[in-house]
């Protein structure tokens, strides 16, 4: 399947902000593989869409792990970049997040509380149920919202904004992301995906000051049909 045009997945876009539809293993920003990012297919569709000239501005309000998919925004102007990534730190940023797990958690919604540390080496972050030095407090919040035949979906709502953050506290609770054998998981996806979707967001416009509520549908097919037979249509 070729990668869906930049075109046709934007899920948002006026003067200030376009939000996109990541695509599962599509990079954000550049890195060791060469392949072009999300931020320059950005860039390059406002330069080719409203005939730019020069260096067209864009800017990453926030970011996904590479084997995970899900709405992504970036700011048109500098204004609202600064306004947006005020708004981040502020934690005023609600952002939902489905993951397909294998196993379950102990109740059907609930906290988890930890405290992690990244190792920068081997890019994964390791979990303490208790405060230790170079450990940096995670929460979030999540909600079990169906099961298919062999796996479990939740929704989770970001606390805190720690790097690998839901992949290492879902898994230390003994539910691993399915397909991502670095937390865990029993055998990876076929594609190299990990079944994490960034499914809503929603935020007061940094502009306009309206509420921008915002749904990403599941592009990637395995994961689609798993939360189709699950929870209905994401």
């Amino acid at each position: 399947m070729f990668p869906s045009p930049i075109k046709d997945r934007i899920l948002y876009e006026d003067n200030h902000l376009i939000v996109i539809n990541k695509l599962c293993n599509e990079p954000v920003q550049g890195d060791v593989s060469g392949d072009m990012p999300l931020l320059e297919k950005v860039r390059a569709y406002i330069k080719t869409t409203y005939g730019k000239e020069g260096n067209v501005f864009c800017g990453l309000v926030h970011r996904l792990d590479r084997p995970v998919s899900g709405a992504v925004i970036f700011a048109k102007t500098s204004k609202a970049l600064t306004r947006m990534n005020q708004l981040i730190k502020d934690r005023k940023v609600d952002k939902r997040y489905v993951a397909v797990v294998e196993n379950t958690l102990k109740s059907g919604e609930g906290i988890l509380f930890n405290y992690l540390c990244k190792n920068e080496k081997q890019n994964k972050s390791y979990v303490s149920d208790v405060e230790k030095e170079g450990y940096k407090k995670a929460e979030l919040d999540y909600e079990i919202i169906g099961q298919s035949k062999n796996y479990t979906i939740v929704e989770v709502k970001l606390v805190t904004g720690r790097h690998h953050q839901i992949r290492a506290q879902l898994a230390h609770a003994g539910a691993m992301i399915k397909g991502d054998v670095k937390y865990g998981a029993r055998r990876p996806n076929k594609d190299g995906s990990i079944s994490l979707h960034a499914a809503k967001l929603r935020f007061e416009h940094p502009v306009s000051h309206q509420v921008i509520e915002i749904n990403a549908p599941a592009l990637a097919e395995e994961l689609g049909k798993i939360l189709e037979e699950s929870v209905g249509e994401f």
